[in-house]
């Protein structure tokens, strides 16, 4: 249709002329009330940022230097962090001779990447930046959030009777 008799139509309807698809060939145009659209795709826009998820980036930091329980500790930290859905940025701090070593750091980085590989992926690979090398670990999609528990039937059978 002729963009002059939309127009006329619109007018006669009391309506307004609206193109809903720019982008199409020919543009997709609308006789509708411009008001009521407005509202309609700001009602859209505000339904789909509430299910937006939002990413939250924990930060873990570790020395190349790190202690064997030192090291437990924060992984069971980047463990927790990862179960919750979070994303998660380990970073190294060098210090001093150190900073001369960075392969220390990669493997250190390395080694967590390994532990923790079943909970999440390396999204980020090691890389230095100044006195600092940093990784993103970012949970599996398909992961359940829900840890398995144990069975509590397993613990009763082997206590041994009493008499």
């Amino acid at each position: 249709m002729r963009i002059e008799d939309a127009l006329r139509l619109a007018e006669e309807a009391d309506l307004d002329l609206v193109e809903v698809a720019a982008e199409a060939r020919p543009p997709v145009c609308k006789l509708m009330d411009y008001g009521k659209f407005k509202y309609e795709s700001a009602q859209k826009a505000r339904e789909s940022r509430r299910n937006q998820q939002l990413t939250v980036i924990k930060e873990q930091k570790l020395r190349p230097k790190i202690d064997t329980h030192d090291y437990e500790t924060k992984k069971r930290n980047v463990v927790r962090f990862l179960e919750h859905g979070n994303k998660v940025k380990v970073t190294i701090m060098f210090r001093g001779r150190e900073q001369s070593r960075p392969e220390l750091g990669f493997r250190l980085l390395q080694r967590l990447a390994e532990d923790v590989e079943e909970l999440g992926f390396v999204e980020a690979t090691p890389r230095q930046d100044g006195r600092n090398m940093t990784m993103v670990i970012a949970p599996h999609k398909n992961k359940a959030k829900v840890k398995p528990a144990a069975p509590a039937s397993a613990d009763a059978d082997s206590t041994p009777a009493e008499g």
